[in-house]
C-alpha cells in the first residue's frame, strides 16, 4: 500500500472515532469499556458480597501472601456471615465500590473478621472487578492499620 492509502485509512479511523465519541449516551462507550479511557460514567456492575469470585480471590491471595512474604502456611478455609457494609458511599462520579464484611475460618483454628471491597474496573488493566481485603489480626505489613480500619468505607 502507498503512503496515501495509509493516510486515508488513518483519517477514516480518526473520523469514525470522533463521530462515535459524540453520541449523547449516558453509559460508557466501547473505547471506555475496552481501552480504559476513564470518565465519570460507570455501570455500577459490582458483584455481591456473597458471590464466590471475590471470596475465592481473597482465599488465593491470602494464601500466597502468607506463604511468600511471611513464610506461613496459614490459609482461609471458609467464610461465614458475609454482608454488605456500604455500596457507593462517596459522591457521585467516583468508582463504584461495594464494602463487605465476613467471618473467616483460618487454618490455625481461629475465626477472624475480614473486611473487603469489590471495586468496579479495579482488576487487571481495569478489565474486570478488583478486590481489596484485610484480615483483622493478620495485617502484618500494616497496610490497613489499625485493625483494618482503612479497609472500611
Amino acid at each position: 500500500m502507498s503512503g496515501r492509502s495509509w493516510t486515508r485509512i488513518l483519517l477514516l479511523v480518526l473520523g469514525l472515532l470522533t463521530v462515535a465519541g459524540q453520541t449523547p449516551s449516558r453509559s460508557a462507550g466501547f473505547f471506555e469499556m475496552n481501552f480504559y479511557l476513564s470518565g465519570p460514567r460507570h455501570s455500577g456492575n459490582v458483584p455481591l458480597c456473597t458471590e464466590s469470585g471475590p471470596l475465592a480471590w481473597i482465599q488465593k491471595t491470602f494464601r500466597t501472601k502468607e506463604g511468600r512474604f511471611w513464610h506461613s502456611d496459614l490459609e482461609i478455609l471458609d467464610f461465614r456471615n458475609m454482608h454488605e457494609i456500604a455500596l457507593r458511599p462517596w459522591v457521585a462520579g467516583t468508582v463504584p465500590r461495594r464494602f463487605c464484611s465476613a467471618e473467616a475460618l483460618v487454618s490455625d483454628g481461629k475465626k477472624r473478621r475480614v473486611y473487603y471491597s469489590i471495586v468496579e474496573d479495579g482488576g487487571f488493566f481495569g478489565s474486570e472487578y478488583g478486590v481489596e481485603w484485610c484480615v483483622v489480626g493478620l495485617d502484618r505489613n500494616w497496610a490497613y492499620n489499625p485493625r483494618c480500619k482503612e479497609a472500611k468505607p
